[in-house]
């Protein structure tokens, strides 16, 4: 398949991922020491919602487009609202991607290390996090550079995954780097984003992780459903794979379903289904 951050940002999957991101590092921002977060497919950082490559798909009309009446609303969850309020403090239409918010998260004794393979984006991305000192873009391999860089000498962190699945290995190289990754930084928490458009395959890769000894695990999936007739169909549905899941991460994100599953479906009148399950055994 064919997965670029700037023609997908803000839509359904993407929405979910960063909200998922946003209580990890609220959760890791409990405690005074320091952390590392590390973005391993980082693309350019900041995404221009009115540029062509988001107005060509015009995903973000179905995703983040629909979530404007819940900011600055005080009935929603921490990790919803301060994504909310990342997303409110761009400015000219700009969506921060996932390194970006990352970013703005950090607090003075964190880092974040930000990467992406294509000097383009990895150009963009330097670009995108230019304003914060503690956070660095490199161009590199992710998977990689993420081996190189693990354990973090905080031993704190985060590890956020987003591989285009551009290759016809991409899913078992994913499945491979998490496993090594979990090896040499076990109390790391990771978040790897998947595309499903098979139940079966995406059942098989993360049974493959859990196969590896990588625990605990929790999926996080969202499904909108396919397009009705006369629309054109795109990804119905994108997982999450969450290794090490903080305390309360699973209710955090049940409360953030309930608000997102009424306004992320296919269509206005439409809901999403968003389950959070273990992955098959």
């Amino acid at each position: 398949m064919n997965y670029r951050h700037a023609f997908h940002a803000g839509n359904f999957a993407d929405v979910v991922k960063l909200v998922a991101e946003v209580a990890v590092i609220l959760h890791l921002r409990r405690k005074d020491t320091p952390f590392c977060a590390i973005d391993t497919h980082a693309g350019a950082g900041l995404y221009d919602l009115q540029g062509p490559e988001a107005m060509r798909t015009g995903e973000a009309a179905q995703g983040i487009g629909r979530l404007s009446e819940l900011a600055g609303r005080t009935d929603i969850p921490p990790s919803l609202a301060v994504f909310l309020d990342c997303v409110k403090r761009e400015e000219n239409g700009f969506y921060p991607g996932s390194s970006r918010i990352a970013a703005r998260l950090l607090r003075p004794q964190d880092r974040l290390v930000a990467i992406d393979l294509q000097p383009e984006q990895a150009r963009a991305l330097r670009a995108a996090l230019s304003d914060f000192a503690n956070a660095r873009a490199l161009e590199d391999d992710g998977y990689a550079r993420l081996l190189a860089l693990l354990p973090p000498r905080e031993r704190r962190g985060v590890v956020m995954i987003d591989p285009p699945y551009e290759a016809a290995d991409e899913f078992m190289r994913a499945v491979d780097v998490l496993a090594e990754a979990h090896r040499r930084f076990a109390t790391g928490i990771y978040l790897l984003w998947y595309p499903i458009k098979s139940r079966a395959d995406a059942d098989a890769f993360c049974g493959e992780v859990a196969a590896r000894g990588v625990s605990p695990l929790l999926r996080i999936e969202i499904d909108v459903g396919h397009a009705p007739e006369g629309m054109k169909e795109r990804l119905p549905a994108a997982g999450v794979l969450v290794v090490n899941p903080p305390y309360g991460f699973a209710e955090e994100m049940q409360r953030a379903a309930a608000f997102l599953s009424p306004r992320l479906g296919r269509t206005p009148d439409s809901g999403a289904s968003i389950t959070l399950v273990p992955p098959p055994s």
